[in-house]
């Protein structure tokens, strides 16, 4: 990868988009630079504060690509993100940010308190900074007085107005198109960072399915214990034939062994069919994010088939153009006289 420097990282940030390509791109360089992670975070909170409204919620999508997928590298970019971001949200907190925006914060702090990306303590702390711009437009002002008459016109407009802020809990697709860019995080796109649910990494999926091989339903033991119980502890018709006290005793010591035995079973297939639920869900989010990225990457496809069309277009017209070029290898040389001379301007006269 290219050197690190601040002008090149600006340049990045420039380019960067909402498309799940552009974010991870940028996000891998930056994670390969990450002893410079000082200075990185600087500079994207500089180009963050001074970028427009529609492109912040990129920024904090590339900042959550860079803190999860390096994590297992080293802790720079989690303490140097963590340091600055209680003044990133409170910047944002004061911004009339759109739904989109307030929608895919919300969720980026809802992943980073579930996944411990950050202490309790600091989620608290960036929850209040984002909260204190709302708070400031949802507090009454003494009314000036002015020419103005307070039509139901114009209490609608601020009603929408105040509503725009409103950060709303219903969680947004992972992927979809943006004005800046198609996308998708975290990780994490537009439409492309905030899935309905947060897809779950490969290793938890592979790791749920794998504890589903030794579930309950799975216990061959345990079943055949259950299926070859006496009819004597299920059947109370066949309390008639028990003949003395020490037989009524044995079959009571059998019952409480096979109710025992029933409760623990019955419990681990609840707790099995708990899990089952959860890890369908996890497939469902972990399907449903591949189908994104599988329409992104085919609408990328299709876009640089396009290019392609395009470039050979371009090819095929140089060539046509430079076949109908004249071969200077075969012109007169002008030094050995090949060329008549040009007329003087005498000759042009007469």
């Amino acid at each position: 990868m290219a050197s690190f420097n601040e002008d090149g990282l600006k340049k990045k940030l420039d380019d960067l988009n909402m498309s799940q390509q552009s974010i991870q791109t940028v996000s891998l360089w930056l994670i390969h630079h990450k002893k410079h992670a000082h200075n990185v975070v600087n500079v994207w909170y500089r180009e963050l504060v001074t970028a427009t409204d529609s492109r912040k919620l990129t920024f904090m999508y590339l900042a959550n690509d860079v803190i999860q997928n390096s994590k297992k590298k080293g802790p720079e970019y989690n303490k140097e993100f963590g340091n600055k971001l209680g003044k990133v949200f409170e910047h944002l907190g004061g911004l009339r940010l759109d739904d989109k925006s307030i929608r895919g914060l919300n969720r980026l702090l809802n992943v980073w308190e579930d996944r411990s990306v950050f202490d309790a303590e600091q989620i608290s702390s960036f929850k209040k900074n984002l909260e204190k711009g709302k708070l400031k437009e949802t507090t009454p002002k003494k009314r000036e007085p002015s020419g103005k008459v307070d039509t139901p016109v114009n209490k609608k407009r601020r009603d929408s107005c105040s509503d725009s802020i409103e950060p709303s809990t219903t969680p947004e697709p992972r992927v979809h198109k943006d004005s800046e860019g198609d996308t998708s995080q975290f990780a994490v796109s537009p439409q492309s960072c905030t899935p309905p649910s947060d897809p779950p990494e490969p290793e938890q999926l592979i790791e749920a399915l794998q504890e589903l091989e030794n579930a309950a339903t799975s216990d061959a033991l345990i079943r055949e214990k259950i299926a070859n119980l006496p009819d004597e502890v299920s059947d109370v018709t066949l309390l008639n034939k028990l003949q003395d006290l020490a037989a009524g005793r044995a079959l009571c010591e059998q019952v409480e062994e096979a109710l025992s035995m029933l409760e623990a079973y019955n419990k681990r297939l609840a707790e099995e069919m708990e899990a089952r639920k959860a890890v369908a869900r996890m497939l469902h989010d972990y399907i449903a994010y591949q189908k994104d990225l599988l329409a992104q990457a085919e609408e990328t496809l299709e876009q640089h088939r396009q290019k392609q069309i395009k470039v050979k277009k371009v090819r095929e017209e140089l060539r046509a153009h430079l076949q109908n070029l004249p071969d200077i290898s075969k012109l007169p040389s002008i030094r050995m006289g090949g060329l008549a001379p040009l007329p003087s301007a005498g000759d042009l006269f007469t």
